[in-house]
């Protein structure tokens, strides 16, 4: 029996890595719908190499390019918000969630509520509308599977164990490209420094969210949500190797672990077999006698004060962290057009989190809410910026 597999960011890094594991597995899955951003010669030459059996694009003004990539195919395609729903309704047994940033939260939100196995890339859906995604995959049905290589780790690791008897759960963060370096030499990076991140390729946006040490505190947020553990007992460490991906400390004093080579096909290869694992082609299997010693160190907040903002939206919870990760997105962007400098990125965040720290007390009720909040605290963070820039 194939599974039918939808996969939402297709064109990203995840995506590929999916699509990759599908064409190795063809005998147990088929796909049906693929989704994009923008690329519709990207969609279109990934849809007729999985025989897709739907393509849609987010960027409604790329539909006349899809449509004519994909002429004499008989692939049925769209763009816009309305094809990116037909996409996702479309029948699946697995939907593979790994649209970038707060645009991935309807779609996400969407097959939840269909009640299908979400395989979960999109921590922003878990950041910016926590609560109402776990409970709404609860009430309809959804089984989320966590597709980022720690929290993938810290399930395995937790096993059959009740979180109960966790005492802490860690993640693990490579340190990024600026890990030794001073924050005198910080201050000046460039996007192009901050994006050369010496593990994992992930696109822009994620690669300087990772040497900011941000996309540990999105992490750490997500995994809240994923184990139902507070802020005291989650915590990050700096592990350069990024073969350890997540510890689970229990209370008796032992501590489980999942390890593998740093290769996003391993947590991706899990939740596709839903049970059963599955071989991965030209996969490095891990071998600790070459790899000689695995290192640790604490995270240096002063380096790395994101880690710091992030914790705190934890802590305070309520829309703090739609809050954050709205700021954060609209800081990003305007580090890699360099209208800020590296830390200004914090700067603008922890500006916003505290301009909005009693407007917005309580949790977004649904993505809906989630969704007003962000673009609120994008209009006022974006309005922050010249100011950010004269001041500094």
């Amino acid at each position: 029996m194939a599974f039918t597999v939808s996969v939402l960011g297709a064109t990203g890094s995840i995506g590929r890595s999916t699509t990759d594991l599908l064409a190795q597995h063809a005998d147990r899955f088929r796909v049906g719908a693929v989704v994009g951003g923008r690329d519709a010669q990207a969609l279109a030459k990934l849809a007729r190499e999985m025989k897709a059996e739907f393509a849609a694009l987010a960027d409604e003004s790329a539909g006349p390019a899809l449509a004519e990539a994909l002429a004499g195919s008989g692939i049925p395609n769209g763009a816009g918000e309305s094809a990116v729903l037909e996409a996702v309704a479309r029948d699946a047994d697995i939907v593979v969630a790994a649209v970038s940033g707060a645009a991935g939260l309807k779609p996400t939100h969407a097959a939840l509520r269909l009640g299908r196995t979400v395989a979960l890339a999109n921590k922003e859906s878990l950041v910016c509308a926590g609560e109402a995604f776990m409970r709404d995959a609860k009430r309809y049905g959804a089984t989320l599977l966590p597709v980022d290589s720690e929290h993938n780790a810290l399930a395995q690791a937790l096993g059959h164990g009740p979180v109960s008897d966790v005492a802490k759960m860690t993640i693990t963060a490579s340190g990024g490209p600026f890990r030794t370096w001073t924050r005198e030499r910080i201050a000046a990076a460039t996007a192009a420094e901050a994006a050369a991140h010496p593990t994992w390729s992930m696109g822009m946006k994620i690669n300087i969210d990772s040497a900011s040490l941000m996309n540990k505190g999105l992490e750490l947020i997500e995994a809240h949500h994923l184990f139902g553990l507070g802020h005291d007992r989650l915590d990050a460490i700096v592990h350069p190797q990024s073969i350890v991906h997540g510890l689970v400390y229990w209370l008796d004093g032992a501590v489980t672990a999942g390890l593998a080579m740093p290769d996003m096909r391993v947590p991706i290869a899990h939740c596709l077999g839903l049970g059963e694992r599955l071989t991965i082609a030209r996969g490095r299997p891990l071998d600790l006698a070459a790899a000689g010693s695995l290192t640790f160190e604490p995270v240096d907040e002063d380096r790395f004060p994101c880690l710091r903002i992030a914790r705190a939206a934890l802590h305070d919870g309520g829309a703090a962290p739609t809050v954050m990760n709205a700021a954060n997105e609209i800081a990003v962007a305007a580090f890699i057009r360099g209208e800020i400098a590296f830390y200004g990125i914090a700067d603008l965040v922890e500006r916003t989190c505290e301009h909005f720290s009693g407007i917005h007390r309580t949790a977004p009720e649904d993505v809906d809410a989630a969704l007003a909040i962000d673009a609120e605290a994008r209009a006022w963070s974006a309005q922050a910026l010249p100011r950010l820039r004269a001041a500094g």
